[in-house]
């Protein structure tokens, strides 16, 4: 058995692993071998062309990021991944620090109020395969959502911006999660969990009322379709649909960080907790022209109708959707470029308050163009131009100088982001 508190000593450099009894280094060595560390940095440059102010449905690029340069996030993920035994065993652990790790408040603090420090956990959990049939892989803790396109890890996204549709989704889950390879060109996964989102360990109960845990769990669940060889030049393209229903333990309308730059889209929540429903559709299809790959994904977010008096006219059966169109070309080695058109109708108060009299809701159409050149080993380089429109007469961006209100139909903003990642 190794001393653990020589093994603490050693972890903090007190004294070194040579020191150690041999049999004790390479059981120490052993376990160390099987654990991976990465990560990155996150960085970026903004600029809101000629005015300042409110970007509504704007997620990570808000105002308070534009007209000057940012710290986004660090992430660092330690890992030992399954292997292919048929019991096999590993975990994962994301942990995020800076401004940008607000958006997930996945910690509790006292009282169960989501955090505004700079820290949050991301990932967290242990991942089990049982030997039956193909393998059944089991994950039991914190794992990030089913449902999305796009993802939190800029680096891993066709654009440094979100997509309109990224916001209405949910973040991550406390539950346990199953998956199954039915075959080479089917997977499926399903799952329980604490609630449609919410601080880790965060459980739902009734406004007043004792916590009905059972009663009030959300289910998740996702099919993959892989297209197979005899497909032609669409094989290897993937489609993907999914869905997350359950009771909700964010609040609106910033949902769990009040930070613009992070804010979440109006979810209700607070007293009865209301139901929840994110249904997601989405695909990555190759084209059989070289370097050339088109994407598509739909949104559909319904919240259940809450009594919560406190909410005032948010109090309503709040419905959101929106679709996104992704298309990718790898120019030459070093270059690429991506593009995004994605529209959004949601019922008012989703992202602002709308103006029309008539017709009150939220509508707005986005496109975005990012150029990825690779200068160095390890670091992605980005640049992007994006154009918000708002629809249906509401003038959401901006500020107006002397009164602060948004005065503005149309947003023009340009950004540099770099990424190092290990």
């Amino acid at each position: 058995m190794i001393n653990k508190w020589t093994l603490a000593l050693a972890a903090a450099g007190v004294v070194s692993l040579p020191s150690l009894r041999a049999e004790e280094q390479h059981q120490v060595l052993t376990a160390l071998s099987q654990t991976t560390l990465s990560g990155y940095v996150d960085t970026s440059a903004n600029i809101y062309a000629g005015r300042t102010g409110a970007l509504p449905g704007r997620t990570f690029d808000g105002a308070d990021k534009q007209d000057g340069f940012n710290l986004n996030r660090v992430q660092l993920t330690l890992e030992k991944p399954l292997d292919e035994g048929q019991w096999s065993a590993g975990y994962r652990t994301d942990l995020v620090f800076g401004p940008d790790a607000n958006y997930y408040g996945t910690v509790l603090n006292g009282g169960g109020a989501a955090p505004v420090d700079d820290f949050n956990i991301k990932q967290a959990y242990v991942a089990l395969r049982a030997p039956v049939g193909n393998g059944l892989d089991v994950k039991l803790g914190v794992f990030d959502t089913l449902v999305g396109y796009e993802v939190f890890e800029t680096g891993n996204n066709p654009n440094y911006s979100r997509s309109y549709g990224y916001a209405l989704e949910p973040t991550h889950h406390t539950g346990v999660l199953f998956s199954y390879h039915v075959a080479d060109w089917l997977s499926v996964s399903a799952g329980v969990a604490n609630g449609w989102t919410g601080p880790i360990n965060d459980k739902i109960q009734s406004a007043g009322g004792p916590r009905d845990w059972a009663d009030r769990k959300a289910f998740l669940g996702s099919v993959t379709i892989t297209l197979p060889e005899g497909t032609g030049p669409v094989a290897g393209s993937a489609i993907y649909a999914g869905i997350v229903h359950g009771e909700n333990t964010a609040t609106g309308p910033l949902g769990t960080g009040s930070v613009p730059s992070v804010a979440r889209p109006f979810t209700p929540g607070g007293g009865d907790n209301p139901e929840t429903t994110s249904y997601y559709a989405g695909a990555t299809l190759n084209t059989g022209l070289q370097g050339l790959s088109v994407g598509a994904a739909f949104d559909y977010r319904r919240n259940g109708v809450t009594a919560d008096p406190a909410l005032l006219v948010q109090t309503l059966d709040a419905k959101a959707w929106s679709i996104a169109g992704y298309a990718s070309y790898q120019a030459t080695e070093k270059l690429k470029l991506n593009a995004r058109y994605d529209y959004l109708h949601a019922n008012d108060h989703t992202f602002f308050s709308s103006t029309s009299a008539t017709h009150a809701r939220n509508e707005l159409g986005a496109l975005t163009f990012t150029a990825d050149y690779s200068l160095w080993a390890n670091v992605i380089t980005r640049g992007e131009v994006r154009w918000d429109h708002a629809f249906n007469g509401d003038s959401p961006f901006g500020s107006n100088k002397t009164t602060g209100i948004a005065d503005d139909k149309n947003a023009v903003t340009v950004a540099a982001n770099l990424i190092y990642k290990f």
